[in-house]
């Protein structure tokens, strides 16, 4: 058989229905008599097993918002009957998710591919990795599910099974945030905010991968925590490849979106700021720090800055300058008690001279950041 590309955009392939609940326990495959020893016994011929009774192996690396689409895809596997499994070895088929910001991430996906293929694993591959390059070295003879496909991923994984190779890539409407889901952390939900950002920075293929900025609608994001305080999780993640951009598509804004969550929060709950570049933080200083200062959200905040020099900023087509991010860390640091920045620096970037270095370190120096992420 050819394979299934994402040509086939009439939907010819069905998506099944799915139950619009959260899993925090996976349900056990039904099984006709005589039937378990086959099941249960992790060499059996994948083949020879009814349709939903095969082991999956799922593997996510990256950034929390990767994590959530794990999550997902693994609450929809699971409530169509598939066991998730903790070794390739136990498995039928693997499915790894990938993350392309770091170099280090990709190597151990692409080795990890290598490795189920090597197995004779059925292989399908999604996140940044594949959606960003199909092509990339590695990822021959895989199946491929792009970032907005996640919720096809029983489809996939059943032509997977079958011998059949399935890319799905092109880009539609973003996956529905009440998908059924298996938490890695039982106690933390992972929502996310938005897809892409409105950067075009020249060291990164996120945007390329995630493409431009789209944000889920606020009262599917509300919902959504409603729902998982309602399961007793104790704090709600907010993730995006720019927070401080949510709603700037769909004419609202991340203060707006965090007032109206908060007061969904049970006193019990946790909010959580994922990452912010800093122009879109700039023109919402103050009203953040009164988010930040809520005894339901945690003093937290991620502003990545790159680098201490404004030459090598913009060769890196960051759209700030030096003094934009100390007037961001600045007010939050006066304004907002025990606050924690977070930040990443990537040294050695191309035309980067001593001076230039010496700079970031600077800044390293100024703000003793408590989490510093280099590159």
């Amino acid at each position: 058989m050819e394979d299934i590309e994402d040509m086939f955009k009439d939907e010819t392939m069905e998506s099944r229905p799915v139950t619009k609940k959260a899993i925090r326990k996976q349900p056990k495959p039904k099984k006709t008599e005589g039937e378990d020893a086959a099941i249960t016994d992790p060499m059996a011929a994948a083949e020879d097993l009814p349709p939903g009774a095969h082991n999956i192996f799922v593997k996510t690396y990256g950034c929390s918002h990767n994590i959530s689409d794990g999550e997902y895809m693994a609450g929809l596997l699971s409530e169509y009957g598939f066991k998730m499994v903790d070794s390739m070895e136990e498995s039928h088929a693997c499915l790894l998710n990938s993350c392309t910001v770091k170099n280090p991430s990709q190597e151990k996906f692409i080795n990890q591919v290598a490795k189920a293929r090597g197995m004779g694993k059925p292989v399908i591959v999604s996140g940044c990795v594949p959606q960003g390059d199909r092509n990339l070295k590695g990822l021959e003879d895989v199946s491929i599910l792009g970032v907005t496909q996640i919720d096809r991923v029983v489809e996939v994984v059943e032509e997977a099974l079958k011998g059949h190779k399935v890319k799905l890539l092109a880009k539609k409407e973003l996956p529905m945030l009440d998908l059924p889901k298996i938490r890695k952390n039982e106690l933390v939900e992972i929502i996310p905010l938005s897809t892409g950002c409105l950067g075009s920075c020249t060291y990164c293929k996120t945007r390329h991968a995630r493409g431009k900025l789209g944000s889920y609608d606020p009262v599917a994001i509300i919902e959504r925590a409603r729902q998982a305080v309602s399961e007793g999780v104790m704090e709600i993640w907010l993730t995006s490849e720019d927070t401080g951009a949510y709603g700037r598509d769909i004419n609202t804004d991340i203060p707006t979106l965090l007032k109206n969550l908060i007061k969904v929060l049970p006193d019990h709950a946790m909010l959580r700021l994922g990452m912010t570049n800093p122009p879109f933080i700039l023109e919402h200083l103050q009203a953040m720090a009164d988010i930040l200062n809520h005894p339901r959200v945690y003093s937290f905040l991620h502003i990545p800055v790159q680098s201490g020099s404004d030459k090598v900023l913009e060769k890196m087509n960051r759209e700030h300058t030096i003094e934009e991010f100390y007037q961001v860390c600045d007010f939050l640091v006066k304004n907002v008690p025990n606050m924690t920045l977070a930040t990443d620096i990537i040294c050695g970037f191309p035309t980067e001279e001593e001076a230039d270095h010496k700079q970031s370190c600077d800044i390293v120096k100024k703000y003793q950041f408590p989490v510093l992420n280099i590159s």
